[in-house]
């Protein structure tokens, strides 16, 4: 069975990108275009990892993640920050907020598929452990 990813990006053009990418993967795809809409997605579709866009209207990345960390039922889903963000800082800023990982725009495929598998792999082994 393929992991389910849900992205929220607000980026009608970004989103299609990724899903392209990740449905040619075999990736089941989720879409949300802010931040509410994500945190709703997560609880009626159970995602087995989120990419994330910061800068999103309603509820932005931080916030949204914020929100995912406080939430026990949903902690442990892995979160990768999609960014136009890349300035010097910004990677321990967003780990900080309570990301697992993060990309910077424009999306290297081969860099995506191996930071998503790297977590995929984390949340197996702790499933597993558990």
């Amino acid at each position: 069975m393929m992991s389910k990813v849900l992205i929220a990006e607000d980026n009608p053009v970004n989103r299609e990108l990724l899903r392209e990418l990740l449905e040619a993967r075999g990736y089941v795809v989720v879409e949300a275009c802010d931040g509410e809409e994500a945190l709703r997605a997560i609880e009626e579709t159970q995602p087995d990892i989120l990419l994330l866009d910061l800068g999103m209207p309603v509820l932005d990345g931080f916030a949204t993640v914020r929100r995912i960390r406080e939430n026990p039922a949903l902690a442990p889903l892995p979160v990768l920050a999609v960014t136009a963000y890349a300035m010097q800082g910004d990677r321990e800023r967003i780990v900080a907020a309570g990301f697992d990982g993060y990309l910077s725009k424009p999306i290297n495929a081969s860099k995506l598929f191996q930071e998503m598998e790297r977590l995929l792999a984390r949340r197996q082994s702790a499933k597993a452990g558990n």
